[in-house]
């Protein structure tokens, strides 16, 4: 009996690492993270990278969430995944928004086209904010 007592008091003493949203957050920052290495934008005559512009910061905020997984703390996760979520889905709609722009405007829809990378980013973001409401909502 006393055994019994002593495991249980051991595993109430324990703080769990993981929460109610790591998982979605690991693989939302890591989406973002591959997302932001790969093409962006798709043209007639190659690929603009991410990195090369906005991917930069959707690196950071992949990152961000990534460790913010890791974090035992509640109220902190929940800042990790919705900031980072919030400024990659501003960062994949401005890119959007400047492909539908230089489209009009030279007048050739269909030779600018998101490419993979921006896909991937802005379902990272997708995640993240998923992460953050699911979080908010545990509390």
């Amino acid at each position: 009996m006393s055994s019994m007592t002593s495991a249980a008091a051991a595993t109430t003493g324990r703080r769990r690492i993981m929460h109610v949203g790591s998982v979605r957050m690991i693989f939302g920052g890591l989406l973002m993270l591959v997302g932001s290495l790969m093409p962006w934008v798709s043209t007639p005559v190659g690929h603009l990278s991410g990195v090369a512009g906005a991917g930069l910061w959707t690196i950071c905020a992949g990152t961000i969430a990534v460790a913010g997984a890791l974090l035992p703390y509640r109220r902190v996760a929940f800042a990790h995944a919705l900031l980072p979520g919030i400024v990659a889905a501003v960062l994949v709609g401005w890119q959007l928004l400047r492909i539908v722009q230089l489209s009009s405007s030279t007048d050739s829809w269909g030779s600018l086209l998101p490419g993979i990378g921006l896909v991937l980013v802005g379902g990272g973001a997708f995640l993240l904010i998923r992460a953050a409401l699911r979080i908010r909502a545990a509390q």
